[in-house]
This record gives structure tokens, C-alpha cells and sequence, in this order.
């Protein structure tokens, strides 16, 4: 099983990123996790650039492959003046109508205190984008930068353990999701 995790931070030292590492930290060995850091790359989104047939700019199809890999992902973002920051819905805007997120599982973790515009922005977003969003496995209360240690390593336990069960959320839904699809996809064939 492979989960994406996406952080809607461009900071070396993002809490938000922390928090996905303590996610990825966390899988089991029969699950990868993958943090895709390519969101400051892509370009302004631009649907000229992005036409029927054509090829779109590497970044984007680079990122898009990445997220095309995905069984499930892991979502960690800041909020900047009541909403997303511009460079991750920049990202989602670009994958907007390629659909590697659609019917896919999402879990929403939050570093940052707050957040709860950002969050409904972005449970707006996905939603739209036919994703399945983990609402009851997305702990709505944020963290805050205490729960790192000097090394950037998330070190409180209850976190630890809500990032845990969100973690054990987003597989058993992902199983459930490969599994339809194999099915579905035997009844075709």
C-alpha cells in the first residue's frame, strides 16, 4: 500500500511537514509513505498549458504521476489569511481535472493552531474533486509547533497516538477502496 502525504507548507523547518513524518513514521512496514514536497515547483496554473492532448509542464506531470501511485493520502497545511496557502492550492488546482485524487481516501492532519478555515477550504476542495475524505479520522483539534522537539520529531505521545488511528483509518479505507476497484474491475474483464 502506498499513501501520499502532502504537505501544504513550503518551510524547511514546517511543523505541518513534521507531522507527516511522524505520520510516515508510524506506518507498518507493508504500507510506504511518500512525501511529495514538489508543490513550490509546480507552475502558476495555467489551463492553456494543459490542454486536451497536450503534455503538460514536467513538475506537473511529474507531481502528478507521484500522486497517481497513491492509494490514500495525508494532507498536513497551514492556514494563511483564512484559507490555503497559494502555492498548495495552486497544486490542487492543477489536479483538478486530472482526477489522481478521485475516490482515493484522505485523512486532514493540522499542525498549526487555528486552521479551521483552511481545513473547510480544503474538505470544500477535495470534496469537489471526488475525493473521500476521512472526516471522523482527521482530528479537528490542531497541534502546535510544542509537539516537535529541537530535531523537528514529534514527540507527544497523545499525538502520536491520534496520528496512530488516523493512520489505521486511512488503510483499512484504502484496503476497501483497492479492493472495489479489483472487483469492479473483474466484472469488466
Amino acid at each position: 500500500m502506498r499513501i501520499v502525504a502532502l504537505s501544504g507548507s513550503l518551510r524547511a523547518g514546517s511543523s505541518n511537514t513534521g507531522i507527516l513524518r511522524a505520520f510516515a513514521a508510524g506506518a507498518p512496514a507493508e504500507v510506504e509513505v511518500v512525501l511529495c514536497e514538489g508543490a513550490g515547483a509546480l507552475p502558476p496554473f495555467n489551463p492553456d498549458l494543459d490542454g486536451e492532448g497536450d503534455s503538460p509542464p514536467p513538475a506537473v506531470k511529474a507531481f502528478r504521476d507521484l500522486l497517481g501511485t497513491a492509494d490514500g493520502f495525508v494532507i498536513s497545511s497551514p492556514e494563511y489569511a483564512h484559507g490555503l496557502p497559494g502555492a498548495f492550492k495552486n497544486a490542487l488546482d492543477w489536479i483538478v481535472s486530472s482526477g489522481e485524487i478521485g475516490g482515493k481516501p484522505i485523512v486532514l492532519v493540522n499542525a498549526s493552531p487555528g486552521g479551521q478555515y483552511a481545513r473547510r477550504a480544503l474538505i470544500d476542495t477535495l470534496t469537489v474533486m471526488d475525493a473521500k475524505v476521512l472526516v471522523d479520522a482527521s482530528p479537528h483539534t490542531p497541534y502546535s509547533r510544542k509537539i516537535l522537539d529541537d530535531a523537528g520529531k514529534v514527540v507527544d505521545p497523545d499525538v502520536l497516538g491520534k496520528l496512530g488511528a488516523s493512520l489505521q483509518a486511512l488503510m483499512t479505507a484504502a484496503t476497501a477502496t483497492v479492493s472495489a476497484s479489483a472487483t469492479a474491475s473483474a466484472g469488466t474483464a
